[in-house]
């Protein structure tokens, strides 16, 4: 059975859609989309009709390019007010042999949460930390001889009010919200190597309205919090300083500003059209200055929260988010942070921009928990998948350019 996941980050500034195909452990991406959000601040739906529509306008955008509908889909949901716990789960072998199966973690698993979650909480993951059959810890106790298992974890909750508005809105457009994510395990899935799992780091998510600060022990998510101040910020101060709407001021910090101004030209401008009807002429460093300030404050705020999320010294800092793709960005991370710093990105070929790394992320992370439970997935059936691979309904790119060729090697092999 092919495995294909679709994924939902729901933004403040974007809502975006990736449905992708696991092979090999890699994703080959089918489609990766996004449309402006409306009815949604901070990751919550504040009118559900403007939401159900912006929802809808992005699976029609991605459905468009299959040939295909997508019902079910993978969402992220407000990590505010989310918790991590430790918690811990013993069960009994109860196979013949002894031998520990998939099936005997899931049960482990369950162990763990059992009676533990408050009534206005929703598990978002079990991330177990270690096992213990015999007396003896391991790190995975699979195809293991014991009479007992012992699992310890770390449980994620986030409040039910962070799910409810989303699944609301995707039931109203027929879509079903078959698991949630929360941001920091995308973020840290699309970024992760050997060396960091090893290790105690952050990440930090500079979105639109708010920052997300998390802490991982040697990939495990022990903390976060979420500080009330994004990239947005940055539109509102130009809008400030040059009496300009929050539309050109958002045009001006993508186009012509940079994210620290060593490199920035007095020479290099623009012109608007302030508040007043006046022209108002923008050069370059001046620009840059302010966003240079204020994702200088946005990035010292995260350092603290860091100090205050772990004691532990850590060793490394992934920053992602939209505003991580504004040029010169490393030339700050650099100054503020040292060699601690990395920068999110995005190899996989059809979303080379970080606004998708959480969505691509969520996949990676959901296609782990599939093999961890040994549970075979796909959001299409068997005709599906056959009318997406068939030779007259591939996907809506013409068979001529090179993308439907590159599509059409990938589907035919």
């Amino acid at each position: 059975m092919r495995k294909f996941i679709a994924s939902l980050d729901i933004g403040s500034a974007t809502i975006k859609l990736v449905v992708g195909e696991i092979v090999k452990n890699k994703i080959n991406i089918l489609a990766c989309v996004d449309t402006p959000s409306r009815g949604i601040k901070k990751g919550y739906v504040i009118n559900g009709e403007s939401a159900s529509e912006a929802f809808l306008e992005v699976f029609k955008k991605a459905e468009n390019i299959l040939g295909i509908p997508i019902r079910k889909v993978i969402t992220t949901v407000p990590s505010t007010y989310a918790e991590c716990f430790l918690s811990s789960g013993t069960i009994a072998v109860n196979s013949p042999d002894k031998v520990i199966r998939n099936e005997d973690i899931v049960k482990a698993m369950q162990k763990c949460v059992y009676n533990k979650i408050m009534d206005n909480k929703e598990l978002v993951t079990v991330l177990p930390t270690g096992f213990k059959i015999n007396e003896d810890i391991v790190n995975n106790p699979l195809n293991m001889i014991a009479e007992k298992l012992t699992m310890k974890a770390v449980i994620v909750t986030v409040p039910k009010k962070n799910i409810l508005g989303i699944q609301t809105c995707l039931k109203n457009i027929g879509v079903d919200m078959v698991d949630i994510v929360i941001s920091p395990l995308g973020d840290y899935f699309q970024n992760k190597t050997k060396e960091l799992n090893k290790t105690i780091g952050a990440v930090v998510n500079i979105g639109e309205e708010t920052t997300t600060v998390s802490i991982f022990n040697r990939g495990i998510l022990t903390n976060l919090e979420v500080i009330d101040i994004g990239g947005d910020a940055i539109n509102s101060d130009l809008s400030y300083v040059y009496k300009i709407n929050k539309e050109d001021a958002r045009f001006l910090k993508e186009h012509l500003a940079l994210a620290h101004t060593r490199l920035a030209q007095p020479n290099e401008s623009l012109t608007f059209t302030d508040k007043h009807g006046e022209k108002v002429k923008i050069n370059q460093y001046d620009a840059s200055e302010v966003v240079m300030g204020r994702l200088t404050e946005i990035i010292n705020l995260a350092k603290k929260q860091i100090n205050l999320l772990t004691k532990k010294e850590i060793s490394y800092i992934i920053l992602t988010g939209g505003v991580t793709e504004s040029v010169d960005f490393d030339i700050l991370t650099e100054e503020l942070i040292g060699n601690m710093a990395i920068i999110g990105h995005v190899e996989e070929i059809g979303a080379r921009n970080n606004i998708y790394g959480t969505a691509l992320g969520m996949i990676k992370y959901y296609n782990s928990r599939l093999k961890l439970r040994n549970v075979e997935f796909s959001i299409f059936n068997i005709e599906e998948q056959e009318e997406l691979g068939g030779i007259n309904k591939r996907v809506n790119i013409p068979e001529n350019s090179l993308l439907g060729k590159l599509f059409g090697y990938f589907f035919d092999n």
